[in-house]
């Protein structure tokens, strides 16, 4: 028989952890979130489901979406013990500048959709944690209202070459004016990809106003009345427009893009110039011959072509052709401080993120913004120390191997 008895005062006082009540309930949801993949159940539950989707979605099936976040689920780190880790440094230098970790936030269409704080807020938070944010093309803020909102971070632009090439020509005079150091092509959009959640749910820019969007609505009534109340969709790109994802992205890409148009950007910028979208070693080799300074191993967070080669799968062979001539980096799946750490000991120079970051702003605004950046720093620094590194150049491809990849069975 187990003898009882009843606990002292002196004994239950230390086990009772009383916190002061937050009055601020994006604060209280906040604390919820141990993990960017929480943020992201927090972001469904309080925005439209169409928002939300084109957020979240991706092409065809979403077949490329599910392999790209595999692959880093097959990734199996190699620790060393026994190492002082009480110091690390977590940073590193991307095109040219010091970065707190490698990381930069990537371009992400209509982001004031997604909240209506937008891209400013992104900016902003990314300028705190001392890191890149990338302006995207189909971006809601205009590239010379960011600068004005968001003025100490250091900014990138994010250009889809349009059918006429004075308006390309004008954006690059902007982004020059307006002080952005680095233009950033993207490639693999020679029309949009079919973004089938968007297609059932009836999703238009701006959103349309319909019987199914009010009962929708009734749910989500916070995020209507900020869309209702704040200024109307200004695009970086165009002043307004009214349709679909898809015709938006096919009145603005250009199918007849080549290789020349990358030489022609190269003579025009006078900063560095990433090509976004490179999928294969042969593509990676000639954009880099055309001038790139960096390429983004990317296939659009897998929403453009179904099916699309798995960006973290390609990373080490661009990277062991292209490395010594240009930057590399990734882009597509990055959930966690451990992906980005994954990323660079398979070869990349950092990550670009952007549902992980969206995730956030639709949770919490820019305090959610700043929330995953949070999540992400800790993580990638508690990955370093596990690992048994203190530097972000001791992340080489002997700390992981790939389960189940035949090269490294």
């Amino acid at each position: 028989m187990t003898k009882r008895r009843l606990p002292r005062w002196s004994e239950l006082k230390p086990l009772l952890r009383t916190e002061g009540f937050d009055a601020s309930a994006t604060n209280r949801r906040l604390r919820r979130a141990a993990s960017i993949s929480d943020l992201r159940e927090i972001a469904r539950r309080r925005t439209p489901r169409a928002v939300f989707d084109y957020t979240d979605g991706a092409a065809g099936d979403e077949v490329s979406a599910a392999r790209s976040r595999r692959a880093f689920e097959r990734v199996e780190f190699v620790p060393r013990v026994l190492r002082d880790v009480s110091v690390v440094d977590t940073s590193t230098r991307m095109l040219g500048k010091p970065v707190p970790i490698p990381l930069a936030l990537g371009p992400t269409g209509f982001t004031r959709m997604m909240h209506h704080a937008g891209e400013p807020a992104v900016a902003r938070a990314a300028g705190r944690f001392g890191l890149p944010y990338t302006l995207s093309t189909m971006g809601t803020t205009s590239l010379e209202r960011l600068a004005a909102q968001a003025p100490s971070t250091r900014r990138w632009f994010q250009l889809y070459l349009w059918r006429d090439r004075d308006a390309s020509a004008d954006f690059v005079k902007r982004a020059i004016d307006c002080g952005y150091d680095t233009l950033m092509l993207t490639v693999d959009t020679p029309i949009g990809g079919a973004r089938l959640r968007d297609a059932r749910n009836g999703m238009t820019i701006p959103p349309a106003l319909r019987l199914r969007t009010f009962v929708d609505g009734a749910r989500h009534p916070h995020w209507w009345f900020n869309f209702l109340t704040t200024e109307p969709l200004e695009f970086a790109s165009l002043k307004h427009f009214a349709g679909t994802p898809a015709e938006l992205s096919n009145k603005i890409f250009d199918p007849s893009a080549t290789i020349d148009d990358v030489r022609w950007l190269r003579e025009a910028w006078p900063g560095k110039l990433v090509v976004k979208g490179v999928q294969t070693v042969e593509d990676a080799e000639a954009c880099v011959a055309a001038g790139a300074d960096a390429l983004v191993v990317s296939n659009h967070g897998a929403r453009q072509l179904d099916r699309s080669p798995t960006p973290l799968e390609l990373l080490p062979g661009i990277a062991a052709r292209c490395g010594e001539r240009a930057e590399i980096y990734l882009d597509g799946g990055v959930r966690s401080g451990g992906d980005i750490a994954a990323a660079v000991a398979l070869g990349a120079r950092g990550v670009l993120i952007g549902r992980a970051y969206l995730y956030g702003l639709m949770a919490g605004g820019e305090r959610g913004v700043d929330h995953a950046l949070r999540l992400l720093t800790t993580e990638f620094t508690a990955t370093m120390r596990l690992l048994g590194v203190t530097s972000v150049a001791e992340l080489t491809g002997e700390r992981v191997r790939m389960r189940g990849c035949p090269c490294c069975s």
